[in-house]
C-alpha cells in the first residue's frame, strides 16, 4: 500500500507563491507517474500538473501553464508543486496522486480515474 501525505503553506495573498509537497511511501516510487490534481467547489477534479516516472515529462494544465511548476525527486520519494503568481481562481483543494501502471511509462495520465493512490488532500486559499 502506497501512502501519500502532502504539507506545504497553505494561505497565500493574489501575486504570491507556495509550495506544496507530497511524500510517498513505497520502494518503487521511481516506477509512479505522478499528478497534482485539484478540485474548487462545486467543480470537477482536474490535473493541474503530471510528472512522468524520470521527470521529463510533465503536462499541464492551460490555466497554470508558465505558472505551476512540478518536479520530483526519486531519492527522497517526494514531489513537489511550485505555485507562482497565484489567483484567487486557484483557490481550491489541492491533492497529490500517484500511478502506477506495473512499468516506467514515458507518458503523462491527465485521467483521475487511472490514479492508483490518493492523498488527503490540502486546501489552498489564495486571498484577493
Amino acid at each position: 500500500q502506497v501512502q501519500l501525505v502532502e504539507s506545504g503553506e497553505r494561505l497565500v495573498q493574489a501575486g504570491g507563491s507556495l509550495r506544496l509537497s507530497c511524500a510517498a511511501s513505497g520502494r518503487t516510487f521511481s516506477n509512479y507517474g505522478m499528478g497534482w490534481f485539484r478540485q474548487a467547489a462545486g467543480k470537477e477534479r482536474e490535473l493541474v500538473a503530471g510528472i512522468n516516472w524520470s521527470g521529463a515529462m510533465t503536462s499541464y494544465s492551460d490555466s497554470v501553464k508558465g505558472r505551476l511548476t512540478i518536479s520530483r525527486d526519486n531519492v527522497k520519494n517526494t514531489v513537489y508543486l511550485q505555485m507562482n503568481s497565484l489567483k484567487p481562481e486557484d483557490t481550491a483543494v489541492y491533492y497529490c496522486a500517484a500511478r502506477d501502471p506495473g512499468y516506467r511509462s514515458a507518458r503523462v495520465e491527465r485521467d483521475p480515474s487511472k490514479y492508483d493512490y490518493w492523498g488527503q488532500g490540502t486546501q489552498v486559499t489564495v486571498s484577493s
